[in-house]
């Protein structure tokens, strides 16, 4: 069963190597060409990615909650998805460096709609690709192609949001069950006055007390919550 489950866990990438294995095969001068143009990307995002985790790890300390699902929320409506399209319109750097920053937009409460708003602008509306789009093709067939991509988008959105819920989206393993304070403990001591039966100093940080779930005040605690300034308090069932 462990090997079965190993399997199905990595069938994707079972299917890409049984895939350049294929290739390699019946042509041994593509297969070498494969894996070559393979090697470049994957040395591209060894050099990116981490600089991208770094961002997405500040941005998701300093955005609220509560401010991106005020504009990018279910909400948010036609604001979000203008929003959406700017974000992903002006963002630099290839497509799969959306990705990790798109999933902590959706944690904190970011439609499905947005993020494919989000991830379809930075594929194929990004202004630096517009710019060379109309020195090679021409401003009209720019403007043209823009304004078709950008309807096309919408459509797709909408009828995506319907069909993939929140649920559909892999959920984060690592996300430690119950009430923890992360690393953005700046000390400030406002949960413990808001909360002293569950939280005390220690030192300069805020800890969490050894509590009982089941006598945690819930509605006390989502207060406690949005007052931290620094999003440090995390409640997960």
């Amino acid at each position: 069963m462990t090997v079965l489950k190993k399997i199905k866990e990595n069938l994707f990438f079972i299917i890409i190597v049984i895939a350049y294995g294929v290739v390699a095969i019946v042509s041994p001068s593509m297969g070498l060409a494969s894996v070559k143009n393979s090697g470049y990307y994957i040395k591209e995002m060894l050099m990116i990615m981490p600089v991208i985790f770094v961002l997405t790890a500040l941005l998701d300390l300093w955005m609220p909650k509560e401010k991106i699902m005020q504009f990018l929320g279910k909400d948010a409506k036609m604001k979000g998805a203008l929003l959406a399209f700017v974000i992903g319109s002006i963002s630099a750097g290839p497509i799969y460096a959306a990705f990790p920053m798109c999933v902590m937009l959706h944690k904190k409460g970011a439609s499905i709609r947005n993020i494919i708003i989000i991830l379809s602008s930075w594929a194929v509306i990004k202004v630096p690709m517009l710019l060379n789009e109309a020195k090679f093709l021409g401003p009209k067939f720019m403007a043209l192609r823009w304004v078709l991509t950008v309807l096309a988008i919408i459509i797709f959105s909408w009828i995506a949001d319907k069909v993939v819920k929140d649920e559909d989206l892999p959920k984060d393993e690592s996300v430690t069950k119950g009430l923890t304070i992360n690393q953005a403990c700046m000390g400030c001591t406002v949960c413990v006055k808001a909360y002293p039966e569950l939280f005390e100093m220690k030192g300069k940080k805020a800890i969490v007390k050894k509590h009982d779930e089941s006598e945690i005040d819930e509605e006390r605690l989502q207060k406690t919550i949005e007052v931290c300034p620094v999003d440090a308090i995390e409640y997960n069932k």
